[in-house]
């Protein structure tokens, strides 16, 4: 029988239970800012296992929580494309996978969301009037969306510049 020591360590001797305090830590500053409470830690979950893809019985058996809140998670995760399915060959059991490349996906995404709220603040200013208060206001907050977006896509080149370098990872 194992000691409890030995039971902590897992795979390439990492300290489980440190590695679990790291996923809530993140799937908290996920949930602060804005993401499910449940996904995030399911998300976290993922990032932290070394194939990046784990079934749903071992996403609950590491978060200890049920196969009811792993579904819904899973689900919302899905939905906003931050992980795909993919079946097991020769097995009915589905493993959820992180995208490869998701924070960069994450990101272009926002360039179309930002695009679309731009068009529409300015179709509200021109409803409003630009004289008003309010017509000012939202053509203001869609200078700010034009001002981030162009940030963004500059950001993101030089993003894809980096990763063609093959840069180090941050110490």
């Amino acid at each position: 029988m194992a000691g409890r020591d030995e039971e902590a360590v897992g795979p390439a001797g990492r300290d489980e239970e440190a590695v679990s305090r790291f996923v809530e830590r993140f799937a908290g500053e996920l949930a602060q800012a804005g993401m499910q409470r449940m996904a995030a830690r399911v998300f976290a979950a993922l990032l932290v296992s070394d194939g990046a893809a784990l079934t749903a019985a071992e996403l609950g058996e590491r978060l200890r929580i049920s196969p009811a809140a792993v579904s819904g998670a899973v689900r919302y995760l899905t939905q906003v494309n931050m992980i795909g399915r993919e079946r097991d060959p020769g097995s009915r059991r589905e493993r959820y996978v992180l995208h490869e490349g998701m924070w960069y996906e994450i990101f272009t995404r926002r360039d179309e969301i930002l695009n679309r709220w731009q068009k529409t603040l300015l179709e509200g200013a021109a409803t409003l009037g630009p004289g008003t208060a309010a017509g000012v206001r939202l053509s203001e907050t869609a200078e700010f969306f034009q001002f981030l977006n162009e940030g963004l896509l500059q950001l993101m080149e030089r993003w894809r510049e980096r990763k063609s370098l093959g840069s180090p990872p941050p110490s």
